[in-house]
């Protein structure tokens, strides 16, 4: 079984980090976006990958030729982004003689039981009850779970199932051929070519679709839901730095991810807080965070805050003289 993962995407959502950095290498509790999802499938035993990269794709291949030296890989490019079936349309003759696939998204963060999905029976889609599924994919579903309609961003939705970006084809011929009849034919939905309309277009055609309903599912694509994603990571066991080096006189409010030869000094760090490698951070109050590599922050207080790498940032310096009963609001 093979591992397609398109990660050609601007990540418009999370301007300006993306403007130099892909979206799926935007780092959460201490390691990038994709590193999720390509961990949860090689310890589920996949080994072949294909990577359909666009958008600053070079940095993209570079990270995961070099974190991932054993698995095997193929880099395909889309130039042009139309949509999530024109992506696997690119990828085609990399997995045209597959009788198995697995295609998940690169900018989400999965949260199932991956062997036991990679199992289903058939085709399958995860899905996940969502509060708003008007700027998804949904599927609605018979009283076996089985999948009834696929429909990408209902404007009135018949169900809260959302698509979570995961998908296990058993008919990959199949899927091929459905997507190059929505590309001959010139078939959009909001502009684009849309994997859901593929996979209705094999559910009518008689092909059965089961549903495995997710954990959580986190699309990292707005700096809130970033944030948020961020914060449930570092709670979960071995996410968080217990004892980390390099602190003096310094604070650590759990959960908090320090990357290694960081150093920090007269500061209060956290909570929910992840600091990439190479950071110096000196008489700063941090929380709700997200510092990239390499950074320095010297007199800061920062909330619901993203730093990218390289970023340095030096707080106002006041020097005050005051009575009694003063009350001071820098805002």
């Amino acid at each position: 079984m093979k591992a397609l993962i398109p990660v050609a995407g601007a990540g418009i959502r999370l301007r300006p980090h993306t403007y130099t950095q892909p979206k799926p290498l935007i780092p959460v509790a201490g390691k990038p976006i994709i590193a999720f999802l390509v961990d949860q499938l090689v310890d589920a035993g996949i080994k072949d990958f294909v990577f359909v990269i666009g958008y600053l794709g070079e940095k993209m291949q570079l990270y995961l030729e070099q974190t991932y030296p054993d698995i095997n890989k193929t880099f395909v490019t889309q130039s042009t982004r139309k949509g999530s079936a024109h992506a696997i349309h690119i990828a085609r003759e990399a997995i045209a003689e597959d009788e198995e696939l697995i295609i998940v998204f690169g900018d989400t963060i999965i949260d199932l039981d991956m062997p036991a999905f990679l199992n289903c029976p058939g085709s399958c889609l995860a899905i996940k009850k969502v509060r708003d599924p008007r700027e998804v994919g949904v599927v609605e579903v018979d009283s076996d779970g089985n999948a009834r309609r696929l429909i990408e961003k209902p404007s009135i939705p018949k169900s809260n199932l959302a698509l979570v970006g995961l998908y296990k084809i058993h008919e990959v011929d199949r899927l091929l051929h459905a997507i190059a009849n929505l590309i001959d034919e010139n078939r959009q939905t909001h502009g684009e070519f849309q994997l859901t309309d593929a996979l209705m277009d094999m559910l009518q055609a008689g092909i059965p679709f089961r549903t495995v309903e997710v954990r959580n599912w986190f699309d990292c694509g707005k700096k809130e839901i970033l944030l948020e994603t961020n914060a449930m990571m570092l709670k979960r066991p071995g996410a968080t730095t217990a004892n980390p080096d390099g602190l003096d006189n310094t604070i650590i409010i759990p959960p908090v991810y320090i990357g290694e030869n960081c150093m920090i000094s007269h500061s209060i760090i956290g909570p929910n807080v992840s600091i990439g490698g190479n950071t110096r951070i000196y008489a700063s109050m941090i929380k709700e965070s997200i510092v990239g590599n390499f950074s320095s922050l010297d007199g800061v207080v920062l909330h619901h805050s993203i730093i990218g790498n390289d970023s340095a940032i030096h707080g106002p310096r006041q020097s005050l003289n005051t009575g009694d009963n003063t009350e001071i609001d820098f805002g």
